[in-house]
């Protein structure tokens, strides 16, 4: 290839083809992080804060009511049954209790799983879970007492050979209700 002279046309000049291509990838990157972007939405961020915060104190009396009934639970997950079995401690015990093992950044992963109060042991619940849950969770315990729903949930390390232990942290953010 010869060298350009200035006299001749500029697309045999070699900058302006560098200029062009860094554009022309800009553009590129641009284009497809916004296909991105909108193909894939962020469904973390929740547009009414005031129906979230009014659910923030619902939760909380919901806590507050577990904390009066002197709830404790230990829930296992066995890995290669599948089986989860919650024991339940306290002022309370319902026919059956739902267990939220929710994701804190990935909605795909979260389980809820029903749980039937055993005939033979009270404070026994068990109920069965599909697939493997490891890794950092909220979990949630919820049941009925009276006509009252209560509510235990802490953020757990959930992994298969060890167990959880609901109710034994202090309640975060219900010291003005106290009051």
């Amino acid at each position: 290839m010869s060298v350009a002279t200035a006299a001749s046309p500029w697309y045999k000049h070699l900058w302006p083809w560098i200029i062009i291509g860094i554009l022309a990838c800009s553009v590129t990157l641009t284009l497809s992080m916004v296909t991105i972007a909108v193909n894939n939405p962020d469904n973390l961020v929740n547009d009414n804060y005031y129906e979230a915060g009014k659910g923030i104190n619902r939760s909380l009396d919901r806590e507050l009511l577990a904390q009066t009934l002197q709830l404790r639970a230990k829930v296992h997950l066995d890995e290669l049954t599948g089986e989860v079995e919650v024991n339940l401690t306290g002022y309370s015990n319902p026919k059956t209790l739902e267990l939220n093992l929710i994701s804190p950044t990935q909605p795909e992963k979260d389980r809820k799983i029903n749980l039937a109060r055993s005939d033979s042991e009270p404070g026994r619940y068990i109920g069965q879970v599909t697939d493997k849950v490891e890794g950092r969770r909220f979990v949630e315990l919820l049941g009925v007492e009276g006509d009252r729903t209560w509510r235990m949930f802490e953020e757990e390390q959930v992994s298969h050979d060890k167990d959880l232990l609901l109710g034994d942290e202090p309640l975060q953010g219900a010291e003005d209700l106290k009051k």
